[in-house]
């Protein structure tokens, strides 16, 4: 089978299970009080690749033939993930109206909606986390991991400095810091959280998360040539924003061809590195190529 086709129908069913998760797990949007919990369904049922999920079950699969215990922490990521993307796109932050191909939740549900649907599924997340079928141990471990790299020093750092210097002349080592926690972080913990929950041993981890680090800053300069080459109907968002608002990016500080050779040289060492598990990482090899290559 052809690489791409097997990577998407690997992808598609892996997304199916963390739906049906999320499906199960998340308030109906019938449920009181309703508004929330239609904004909230709205985004994280909106599309998207589920990158950190499908990283996650990935790593696990590396140890364990069933991927069941690992969904409940999946969607956890996938709905952290979502929090960042509906508090991302509000008027005081990105002010952009679109999401996946969709009017984004502001948009839709109005602004205070927004902003308790991302804090929600934030909050919840953690809850979701207790809920997976893995070492009770690592559940606690989880869960302290995640709010710290989430948190004020990892996430929520990089978005403060993404927009404390929009309209600002960054350095190298500034821009770096910015993507390394705003997207770098959740999709190294995706493969961290898979890896462990699989039992995963300290030198092979070292490897995956070696190539979780590469792949989170190439993803990223990808996503910052999107906004440059990319069109709307692909990318499911609006276009040119980065350029508009002055946002620190790879191709305003090195320039979009050696951005692009950056790219191309992170996607190198990170199958260099998962490369020494062998056959096995046959799946993370194929998704390296596909994340330089994407065009959404």
């Amino acid at each position: 089978m052809d690489h791409k086709v097997l990577l998407k129908k690997d992808m598609k069913e892996k997304q199916e299970l963390v739906n049906i998760i999320l499906d199960r797990y998340l308030p109906r949007k019938d449920e009181y009080p309703k508004e929330v919990h239609k904004a909230l369904r709205y985004s994280i049922f909106a599309g998207g690749k589920k990158l950190r999920p499908y990283l996650a079950m990935l790593a696990f699969q590396l140890y364990q033939d069933n991927v069941e215990p690992i969904i409940p922490v999946a969607a956890a990521l996938e709905m952290i993930h979502t929090f960042s993307l509906i508090h991302d796109d509000l008027p005081d932050i990105d002010n952009d109206e679109y999401r996946r191909g969709k009017k984004s939740c502001h948009a839709v549900f109005g602004e205070g909606e927004a902003m308790l649907a991302g804090d929600s599924l934030l909050v919840s997340a953690f809850e979701l986390v207790t809920l997976a079928e893995i070492d009770p141990a690592l559940r606690s471990q989880f869960v302290r991991e995640i709010a710290h790299e989430c948190g004020a020093v990892g996430l929520i750092s990089g978005q403060m400095m993404d927009i404390a210097c929009e309209g600002k002349k960054v350095d190298k080592k500034t821009l770096n810091y910015i993507h390394e926690n705003k997207t770098g972080r959740l999709i190294n913990l995706s493969l961290r959280l898979g890896a462990m929950a699989g039992g995963a041993p300290e030198k092979e981890l070292e490897l995956i998360e070696e190539y979780g680090r590469c792949i989170g800053i190439a993803f990223q300069i990808v996503d910052d040539l999107l906004d440059i080459e990319g069109t709307q109907e692909e990318l499911g968002k609006s276009i040119g924003k980065d350029a508009d608002v002055q946002k620190a990016t790879f191709p305003s500080v090195y320039g979009i061809e050696a951005s692009r050779k950056q790219a191309e040289d992170l996607i190198h060492k990170a199958k260099t590195a998962i490369g020494g598990l062998g056959e096995r990482s046959r799946m993370l090899q194929i998704l390296a190529d596909y994340l330089l290559t994407r065009k959404s």
